[in-house]
């Protein structure tokens, strides 16, 4: 293991104070893109976001950074070798694109034109994601001010898509197929968050998602009800059975093999989970529901972030107009969604499904299964040593403990896993107010500072704690 100078907290933070206003300019420039990759009007945008990028990477100091193209829109590329040549190689991620958003939403300024107020940075991609991806140019020059050195001292490259926000139909394909030029030793991914500004904390996983339709088919026309009803199948009913026969009375998933593989939570991982400061009748009114509900024997935070879940989407057929109209439908439909944790098998699940409702259909109903495709689960074990040099540096830059969450949601993070073939950690600051996806977005412009404070930190920790030795050890246990 080469010997790596730390970087003195006082040195980073002095250099990230006198670069900050040039960072919030260029931050402010980039936000002024409308890279809205859901919109076709908008794709020259999108390329004139990754474009941006690319130039930007180049003057912070990256030798090679590059657009990349897509059937779709363009990623940006971007790498910058370390001088030592057992350090290890670090892929960060993240996504320039951003979510629709206009005036008209409820915005109570432009979204595209950026607005500071209250310590806080209003703009579509403020927080999703331009901001948590831009930092780590704030990041990597404090890195080198503050130990003298003129390359990083882990080997850095990114990869920042630019479909994210349009379900990234086509990174997994990106990935396979530069996998040679992406070969890393870990990803970091900063595209999430915190649990809020006190409490920072640091994502250990993503559950996976699998989700589908089904169309059902009975009558070759809507029937008579008095005529048939109770002589022949009915697909609405069917559909209903369907829905209830999902859980048994723990609310436990009656799919056969559902649950094999599935990675359960220790008891120091509950107990880390019990920890955080978690209010539940808050929790309660975000979801503008009235009682919790869900398998038995776990906690809220424990079903939505570490248990695999059955959900049914939507479900119809027959007469939906006002009054009555007595028919048999002929087709029904029921839409489902299946989150995964690891260990599971997302290809074992849609089987299992396709199986079971095989089994549960009456003759006279025929049906029809469409998958929408699937997202694998990702975790990173908490003895995993980049975790710990994640840890560490959030600590240092926060100046207290920092705890730990997972993702109840899906995203890119199980391709770049599965991919490459090497763990997956988290590096994000943004806090549930910072509104992603909503009117207002905005970031904290002072967790900004200390997201860079943290990501200076980590390319010289992850230097001095994980040798080659190490790296190969912990290289079978990526996904565990």
């Amino acid at each position: 293991m080469s010997s790596i100078p730390a970087a003195p907290d006082d040195a980073v933070r002095a250099r990230i104070e006198d670069r900050r206003a040039a960072f919030l300019d260029d931050l402010v420039e980039w936000l002024r893109i409308p890279s809205v990759s859901a919109d076709p009007e908008h794709a020259g945008d999108v390329r004139r976001s990754a474009e941006w990028l690319a130039e930007k990477l180049t003057a912070t100091g990256f030798p090679v950074a590059e657009v990349w193209e897509t059937p779709g829109a363009p990623a940006v590329f971007a790498e910058w070798p370390s001088g030592d040549p057992d350090a290890p190689t670090v892929l960060l991620y993240g996504h320039h694109d951003v979510q629709p958003a206009s005036r008209s939403d409820g915005w109570h300024s432009d979204p595209f034109v950026p607005e500071e107020r209250d310590g806080r940075l209003y703009a579509r991609g403020a927080a999703d994601d331009k901001g948590q991806v831009l930092f780590h140019t704030l990041g990597v020059r404090a890195h080198l001010a503050a130990t003298g050195r003129t390359s990083p001292a882990v080997s850095l490259k990114l990869i920042v898509e630019g479909e994210e926000e349009s379900g990234s139909p086509h990174f997994p394909a990106l990935l396979r197929a530069n996998a040679e030029r992406l070969a890393c030793d870990a990803v970091i991914v900063s595209d999430t968050g915190m649990w809020s500004r006190e409490t920072p904390t640091v994502c250990t996983g993503m559950r996976g998602l699998t989700d589908c339709q089904i169309d059902l088919y009975g009558p070759g026309q809507d029937i008579h009800s008095g005529s048939f009803g109770g002589a022949v199948p009915n697909p609405a009913t069917e559909a209903a059975r369907l829905a209830a026969g999902l859980h048994d009375e723990a609310r436990r998933v009656t799919l056969p093999g559902f649950y094999d593989g599935v990675v359960e939570l220790t008891d120091r991982e509950r107990e880390l989970f019990a920890e955080l400061p978690f209010d539940e009748d808050v929790w309660l009114r975000s979801a503008h529901s009235r009682a919790p509900l869900g398998e038995a024997g776990y906690t809220t935070l424990e079903r939505i972030w570490a248990r695999p879940t059955a959900e049914v989407n939507g479900i119809g057929g027959g007469y939906q107009g006002p009054g009555g109209k007595t028919v048999i439908p002929s087709a029904a439909q029921l839409k489902l969604s299946f989150r995964l944790v690891a260990g599971q098998d997302t290809e074992k699940v849609q089987q299992s499904l396709r199986e079971w409702v095989a089994r549960s259909l009456p003759d006279g109903v025929r049906h029809e299964i469409t998958f929408w495709g699937a997202t694998r689960p990702c975790l990173t074990p908490l003895g995993h040593p980049a975790l710990r040099s994640v840890v560490r540096s959030m600590e240092r830059a926060f100046g207290q403990p920092v705890h730990f969450t997972r993702e109840g949601g899906s995203g890119p993070a199980a391709d770049l896993q599965d991919v490459l073939g090497v763990p997956v950690l988290f590096l994000g600051i943004s806090v549930p107010s910072d509104g992603w996806h909503s009117p207002d977005e905005k970031v904290e412009l002072d967790l900004l500072t200390k997201g860079a404070e943290a990501a200076a930190y980590l390319w010289g920790d992850l230097a001095e704690h994980w040798s080659v030795h190490s790296r190969s050890a912990v290289a079978g246990g990526a996904g565990s």
